[in-house]
């Protein structure tokens, strides 16, 4: 770690989480997340308003917890990222209007980044500069896509994408069928190590040779499930849960690991970066790890800890463009929820000193130290 590198703050509140992480260059000193999902789980969900104003009740708490874990000031700051979009609009909102108060009053750079393009930068933190181009399966509540990016910071190329569920959305649904709570993906595969992932046959959608090769459908496989699931209720017959979590698991992640792979070979590139949430899975990683070894491909995946929506990778996508002098986002910056990956981040109209000697020190005295 050098000290000449960028040190960015990141905040991320695309969904449940509030999210603020410090980094300098690619080295990680401090990851705060405060999360509401314990608040949306009586509910069986992410309830949109719920999490904007939890956001806001942690922002700061947060954003302080992260500058005292990484033992830095605020005004030592090189500039400030923010996940401008795609997720929940008003949750989005929330983190941006924060980051833009905090580089207004500091006199910071703002840079408004890309959620997904942030997914894919996180791995910097653990396994170094990413490779160029970067191939990246990205798989969690809303998101199934495999991404091709020459640069992380201007060039992110999808190359596919869920046409209906995401896996995240499909391991919840299922997981809501079984009574076994929200979220789901986590005990799903919990339960799942005890089952048999051959037990039953369910579909592979989408792996016909006429079907898009990168593409996913996960809605097919989740009404499958559930209609085999009342059939055996129907009859009054016990569920065998543990075998139906393995194979409803494993009919995911062995679409999910076969569509990369292909795009490996296909584009030529000799190795997959997997991120999302849903790359916490223990299965998805170890039949990745296997057939990334068979085909001569270098898997990447971060801890699991990076792979849930954190500040870290926000950061981490921050000082990115800083190190390559990418132009900062204005103040009039807005929250996107539909943001698409192709743009990895938010430029603003005009390069420009951020001046704003006329706000007045003791205002800044007050929020930061």
């Amino acid at each position: 770690m050098a000290a000449d590198e960028p040190l960015v703050l990141g905040i991320e509140t695309s969904c449940d989480e509030t999210g603020v992480g410090i980094v300098r260059g690619t080295t990680l000193l401090a990851d705060a997340v405060a999360s509401s999902v314990d608040t949306h789980a009586r509910y069986g969900g992410v309830v949109p308003e719920i999490a904007s104003r939890a956001h806001l009740e942690a922002m700061v708490p947060t954003i302080e917890r992260a500058l005292k874990e990484a033992g830095i000031s605020a005004r030592d700051l090189d500039g400030i990222a923010v996940t401008s979009g795609p997720g929940l609009a008003g949750a989005l909102l929330v983190g941006v209007s924060a980051a833009k108060a905090y580089a207004y009053a500091l006199n910071k750079p703002l840079y408004g980044v890309n959620h997904l393009a942030s997914h894919i930068c996180v791995d910097q933190l653990e396994h170094g500069p990413l490779p160029e181009p970067t191939m990246a399966l990205l798989v969690s509540g809303g998101h199934s896509s495999l991404l091709l990016a020459p640069d992380i910071t201007s060039d992110v190329r999808p190359l596919g994408a869920t046409i209906d569920d995401a896996a995240g959305e499909a391991f919840d649904k299922i997981a809501r069928v079984l009574n076994l709570g929200f979220p789901g993906g986590p005990v799903i595969d919990r339960l799942a190590k005890e089952g048999d992932p051959k037990a039953i046959a369910f579909p592979r959608g989408l792996t016909g040779p006429r079907d898009a090769p990168y593409d996913f459908s996960f809605s097919g496989l989740k009404t499958s499930v559930a209609r085999w699931i009342e059939a055996k209720r129907a009859a009054g017959e016990e569920v065998p849960v543990r075998d139906v979590a393995a194979s409803f698991q494993e009919a995911v992640v062995d679409v999910l690991t076969r569509k990369a792979v292909r795009a490996c070979k296909d584009e030529g590139v000799d190795h997959l970066m997997i991120g999302g949430g849903v790359a916490a899975n223990s299965r998805l990683r170890a039949l990745a790890q296997e057939r990334c070894e068979r085909a001569g491909i270098r898997l990447r995946v971060p801890r699991p800890g990076l792979c849930t929506d954190n500040g870290a990778m926000v950061a981490a996508l921050g000082a990115e463009m800083v190190a390559r002098n990418r132009r900062p986002s204005d103040l009039e910056l807005s929250a996107d929820s539909s943001l698409p990956v192709t743009e990895p981040h938010v430029p603003g109209k005009h390069q420009h000193e951020h001046d704003h000697d006329h706000v007045h020190e003791i205002s800044k005295d007050n929020l930061y130290s």
